[in-house]
């Protein structure tokens, strides 16, 4: 049996996921609006996850809290997620004190070892 070889990596996907910011305070009006941009950008793209960039949303509270939960609703219904980029450290507070848990970017996945970091042996073991 024999075939053409095809160039490149065939089974890397080197798509990036599309990005979706988030400027200032954000009406209550628009949320509708956004997310539905959420939904079309996952079926548009083809990729499981849009990144929400927050970074310029200021002081979170929990309208920040809601915009976030529907916008995550949203992704799942279009069968996606969203991955926060540049959240402020009080916003990843509130998010888990509300008890949700978003992936963020640059944050290794829970249960994988961050990089670099070699698992500790027994005496005698070889080091993988």
């Amino acid at each position: 049996m024999s075939y053409e070889p095809t160039p490149g990596l065939p089974h890397v996907d080197a798509t990036t996921p599309p990005v979706l910011t988030l400027p200032g305070p954000i009406p209550r009006a628009r949320v509708p609006e956004l997310c539905d941009d959420v939904g079309s950008l996952l079926r548009r793209s083809g990729a499981r996850t849009v990144v929400c960039d927050v970074t310029r949303l200021g002081p979170p509270g929990l309208r920040t809290v809601d915009l976030l939960a529907r916008l995550q609703l949203a992704a799942r219904r279009a069968g996606g997620r969203i991955r926060l980029r540049g959240p402020d450290p009080s916003l990843r507070a509130l998010l888990n004190l509300a008890g949700l848990r978003f992936e963020v970017e640059g944050e290794t996945e829970e249960g994988e070892p961050a990089l670099g970091v070699e698992e500790e042996v027994e005496p005698g073991q070889a080091a993988f």
